[in-house]
């Protein structure tokens, strides 16, 4: 059977529960409480003698997507996920109003939503389970959920229709709840150190800030082109210059370049500014953002990407950029230094560039071919080329770097 007639036959299915006076669609819903809430509270039921594991004195409500139904005659199990986790029901002809059981048994799928109330007991497999009273279908879902024994493995599908994704694997729902809990952690961070987030113009009359192409769009009150900001930084360290010492943004950036797994046109960034401070406290003040992070979400300092084993354990690297380049890059000294011998082994490399460009540039096309890919573990680039930082501090004993 195609999808659209799967489709079709939910369509119906749900005209069939209207027929049968069962909105599949109320606007109201009981109160529930969620699945973890439900385990620690009954998790007793479980220790109860044999032939007593159940405590009808209790009454609860739960509410979830259905992941697995089960029905075996006058009676089912339906496993129903929330944003805790999963819990399993159990519902019969005998327990749910005259009729009820059997009107809906055919027209519930996997994918609805249902609300559930009744008492907590244990099956006879061990398992803490709802002996439901009530059953009633909240949302009928339309379009059918991928099959569970394949899963959503597409990966067109799973980067954009991103819902789905969370629903067919849980882990990707865990990734959007770590990452939120990293942003909230970094905010409470640096207002513990006395910095103030601020929020800049998203809007730029110039792109700045950074070395990347931007998004541009029409200001149609002024009749001007604006840019999508590309980074923050030019805003930020005005309010520097304004009076405030510490100060900091974490907000969106767009970028009109490429896509990959390690590129996006928008992202979220956090950058800060402290006066009376120099690049290596800045230093010092990133490595302590990483120990409390991981230190508050209980991560392991070594943590698997891809093929490697990346460890976040403090003090990160820290290394020049011509160390980085001679000893990462394996890129000779003497090409590092010299302008003429830089263009020459680029070429040699298959790189093409202008001959124009100053040294510090072709170190940067060095470093991008040479060192970038190398770069597993947290580390610290520093004394980049002055010609690359031009909103940097240019350095008092080396002006050819800056204190980047």
């Amino acid at each position: 059977m195609f999808e659209n007639q799967y489709i079709q036959e939910r369509i119906k299915k749900s005209q069939e529960l209207k027929n049968l006076g069962i909105n599949p669609y109320p606007n109201e819903i009981p109160k529930a409480t969620s699945s973890k809430i439900f385990f620690d509270t009954y998790s007793y039921v479980k220790e109860l003698p044999e032939g007593e594991r159940k405590d009808t004195t209790q009454e609860c409500t739960l509410k979830g997507r259905i992941k697995l139904l089960r029905i075996m005659g006058k009676a089912a199990f339906a496993k129903i996920e929330d944003t805790d986790g999963i819990v399993q029901l159990y519902y019969s002809r005998d327990d749910l109003p005259e009729g009820y059981y059997n009107n809906i048994k055919k027209l519930i799928e996997v994918g609805d939503i249902v609300v559930a109330t009744g008492y907590p007991f244990v099956t006879q497999t061990g398992e803490l389970t709802l002996h439901c009273s009530s059953f009633e279908i909240v949302t009928k879902t339309i379009f059918p959920l991928p099959a569970k024994f394949h899963g959503l493995q597409d990966p067109e599908i799973r980067y954009r229709q991103r819902y789905l994704d969370m629903i067919m694997n849980p882990d990707v729902k865990d990734i959007f709840v770590l990452r939120s809990r990293i942003v909230s952690l970094i905010r409470k961070f640096f207002e513990s150190k006395a910095f103030l987030e601020v929020e800049t113009p998203m809007l730029h009359p110039i792109p700045g800030g950074a070395n990347a192409r931007p998004f541009i769009t029409h200001h149609n009150a002024l009749d001007v082109e604006r840019y999508l900001r590309i980074a923050p930084e030019l805003y930020l360290k005005r309010l520097i210059v304004g009076g405030m010492e510490a100060v900091f943004e974490l907000n969106r950036n767009f970028r009109n370049e490429g896509m990959d797994h390690t590129h996006n046109p928008e992202f979220t960034m956090i950058e800060f500014y402290w006066a009376y401070h120099k690049y290596t406290d800045l230093i010092d003040l990133t490595q302590e953002l990483f120990a409390y992070l991981f230190r508050e979400l209980e991560l392991p300092t070594t943590l698997p990407y891809g093929e490697f084993e990346v460890d976040f354990a403090i003090p990160f690297a820290k290394i020049s950029y011509t160390d980085a380049l001679s000893s990462i890059g394996n890129v000779p000294i003497d090409v590092v230094n010299d302008k003429t011998k830089a263009l020459k082994y680029l070429k040699e490399n298959g790189i093409e560039v202008d001959k124009n460009l100053s040294l510090g540039y072709l170190q940067a096309e060095l470093f991008d071919t040479f060192v970038e890919s190398k770069l597993i573990n947290p580390t610290f680039i520093t004394d980049f080329p002055i010609d690359i930082s031009p909103l940097a501090r240019r350095s008092d004993s080396n002006p050819n770097i800056a204190e980047r």
